[in-house]
């Protein structure tokens, strides 16, 4: 069997709305499942493939501040 987890995630995602998504990460993080992860994982791809180069900065700030204090 050859399955592509980040396609499928996305096809599960694929109609949503911006809450539905926010609504998706909340409750992913909210119930720390590591099962979770790598759809987390793809969201963060697609963030990152659709931001520029300000963005990618401002959320490298953000992350480098994040894992310092340990989240």
């Amino acid at each position: 069997m050859d399955l592509n987890l980040r396609n499928a995630i996305l096809s599960n995602v694929s109609d949503n709305n911006s809450e539905e998504l926010e609504a998706t990460i909340v409750d992913a993080i909210q119930n720390g499942e590591e099962k979770m992860l790598p759809g987390l994982g793809v969201f963060f791809e697609v963030l990152w493939q659709h931001s520029d180069n300000n963005d990618k900065q401002e959320m490298l700030k953000t992350l480098e501040q994040g894992v310092r204090q340990g989240q």
